[in-house]
């Protein structure tokens, strides 16, 4: 089965031209020319990858990213700067592409975030340091010792697992638990951390979870 790919770019010349390499590649291409037709798009289809382009008319790229769930986006932009590209990885970006760019990057880039796509798919459970949680009968594991979550706790420590050296702000973190507990809102987030961090800590006395102050949480190193 072809793989789709979403080129969100209103430079009509650089979408042309990722459009006609992609269709040569053998993938099928969604377009959207605006941050308010991207998010149309997107409410109809459900790509494989979107590449983004920041400088949109209407929504831009940085608005639009944190509303993107469970999909690889590798943002192509002419930002250099690296605070630029270091929000946009913390806030949901798979990749960061600078332009101009040379198509053969672009294409490697595309397929190690398919081939991480097809791993996480094959994978059945996450495993960091004392915990083990088993993705498809929802248990979490710490020392061997079988740790009972609700659903919002369960939601937010894969989150963590999935992404282990990486500070999830509290708005991208709403946003990528959305699709699992759509009743956890930003107030109720803390208390929901705490919780789960009560939970993991009755087991071994240990702290698994880290505040990162004025921005969001990790897992601890």
């Amino acid at each position: 089965m072809n793989r789709t790919i979403a080129v969100i770019d209103d430079d009509v010349y650089i979408g042309d031209m990722i459009e006609r390499v992609l269709k040569k590649e053998g993938y099928l291409v969604l377009r959207a020319y605006s941050g308010t037709e991207a998010l149309l798009l997107l409410d109809q289809k459900r790509p494989d990858l979107i590449l983004l382009d920041l400088m949109l008319p209407g929504l831009s790229g940085e608005a639009i990213l944190p509303k993107i769930s469970d999909i690889p986006v590798i943002v192509i932009s002419a930002k250099v700067d690296v605070q630029d590209k270091v929000k946009l990885l913390l806030n949901g970006a798979s990749d960061y592409l600078t332009k101009p760019f040379e198509i053969q990057e672009l294409l490697a880039r595309i397929t190690v975030q398919f081939r991480n796509k097809k791993k996480e798919t094959k994978t059945t459970s996450l495993a960091i340091g004392d915990l083990k949680l088993d993705t498809a009968l929802h248990e979490l594991y710490v020392e061997q010792t079988l740790v009972r979550l609700t659903k919002t706790e369960y939601a937010i420590l894969k989150l963590l697992m999935q992404n282990p050296k990486q500070v999830i702000t509290k708005s991208a973190m709403l946003e990528r638990i959305s699709e699992d507990t759509p009743d956890c809102v930003e107030s109720s987030l803390k208390v929901h951390i705490s919780n789960l961090r009560k939970k993991l800590r009755e087991v071994n006395g240990k702290d698994y979870i880290e505040a990162v102050w004025g921005i969001g949480f990790k897992l601890r190193e």
